[in-house]
């Protein structure tokens, strides 16, 4: 069937590894199959590697299937060794409560939860009355050391002998996959969908399920974003481009999307856009990157931050980025109103460029700002920098309050002189 969900999520690039039984997979649109994907509360926000999971949770919404989704907060205390080079550090009940509440909040957001009413469930809810014997006898017995030592991310850990692994984070595994088997018994649950480093995890609860319950269980994982350089993004990276618009601004968030590469266009259009595939070719046909990337940019930053935040960042961006835009006193007051990034600085005509790059986090040191300078990638107000010893004057402070500092073609600052 050309409706088919799984044909669908293959027709846009968006299945990485999935289920062998294939006869189910088949049977996939039949409205029995209830699906979880799950988020660990590890960080305050999610990034742009969950909004892919969440919007191919979307395509399931659409085709009304039903969809619980799991925090866990019980295995965040641990932490997910998948692919992990060091050990995770330890996060406080405390902090777990909040990253809850937030991460929670985004995904309501993005899931439309008004409209659809997504479940949530935490997995405190059935750890937290266990008890340690009950885990080794009912729960560890199936499984097996030699399986659990096969799994590709311990068999790197292993091979590693700065960065081994401990007994700790083995048990993720085994918790995860306790997770599966409780939402399979409790409410149903016969489809989990994450990211592709999750499918050693994934596995395993089904596996749990076939030798407890002697059912099948599917699972589903979608390929994992990766920057430029081919890194994954992840939530304990600090370059990273976070959902929450206190750790990435809205005009940052729409900017990155503007500035992906060329190539990755077409598949991005297919993977985070709900747009039809036939209009997805209309649009690439057109041929104008720039157009198109606007387009990917516009729909991606409406769907995490909102039409008027959307809004604010294009203008930003044409302030910045047309020439012929003059610098009035109306547009740097409406470029002072917008989320972007900027600092409040006490008026002081003798402050140095390298000290105000220091800042505004553009260089690490006066080193790096001084070689930043040289190198022809600082402009003050669209007024190329060559002097490395340069001081603030008050020509450069526009209106006695507002300076735009900018850091090669596509980083921009704005400074409110107190």
């Amino acid at each position: 069937m050309k409706n088919n969900i799984i044909n669908i999520l293959k027709k846009r690039n968006l299945i990485k590894n999935i289920s062998k039984n294939i006869n189910k997979i088949k049977k996939i649109n039949n409205k029995k199959i209830k699906i979880y994907c799950g988020f660990d509360p590890t960080n305050n926000s999610l990034h742009i590697g969950h909004l892919l999971i969440l919007i191919t949770l979307k395509r399931f919404i659409k085709k009304k299937y039903n969809i619980i989704i799991l925090i866990g907060e019980i295995t965040a205390k641990i932490g997910d060794p998948s692919f992990k080079k060091n050990y995770r550090k330890k996060i406080k009940n405390k902090k777990i409560k909040k990253y809850k509440k937030n991460i929670i909040k985004q995904i309501k957001k993005i899931l439309n939860y008004k409209k659809y009413k997504i479940k949530f469930i935490s997995n405190k809810k059935w750890f937290k009355k266990m008890n340690i014997i009950f885990f080794l006898k009912k729960i560890c017995k199936y499984f097996k050391i030699k399986e659990i030592l096969n799994k590709k991310f311990i068999k790197k850990r292993l091979n590693n002998n700065k960065k081994n692994i401990n007994i700790k984070e083995i048990l993720y595994n085994i918790l995860q996959s306790y997770d599966y088997s409780y939402l399979f018994k409790n409410l149903n649950i016969n489809l989990q969908i994450g990211g592709s480093d999750q499918w050693g995890n994934i596995t395993s609860g089904i596996n749990l399920i076939k030798k407890k319950y002697k059912k099948i269980a599917l699972g589903i994982t979608i390929p994992l974003l990766t920057n430029n350089k081919g890194k994954k993004f992840g939530k304990s990276k600090k370059k990273n481009i976070w959902l929450n618009k206190k750790k990435t601004k809205p005009y940052e968030f729409y900017q990155f999307w503007l500035n992906i590469n060329d190539n990755k266009l077409p598949l991005y259009l297919k993977q985070f856009t709900l747009i039809k595939i036939k209009n997805i070719k209309k649009i690439l046909n057109k041929n104008n990157i720039i157009k198109n990337k606007k387009i990917l940019a516009k729909y991606i930053t409406k769907i995490v931050h909102g039409k008027k935040q959307t809004k604010k960042a294009i203008i930003a961006t044409k302030i910045y980025f047309n020439k012929n835009i003059k610098l009035n006193l109306n547009i740097l007051n409406k470029l002072n109103n917008i989320n972007i990034p900027k600092i409040k600085i006490k008026n002081n005509n003798k402050v140095k460029i390298k000290n105000i790059l220091i800042l505004l986090k553009i260089s690490k040191n006066k080193t790096n700002s001084h070689n930043l300078i040289l190198n022809k990638c600082i402009k003050i107000n669209k007024n190329l920098i060559t002097n490395t010893n340069y001081i603030i004057n008050k020509k450069d402070i526009l209106f006695n309050k507002y300076t735009i500092i900018s850091k090669g073609k596509k980083k921009f600052f704005l400074i409110n002189w107190k």
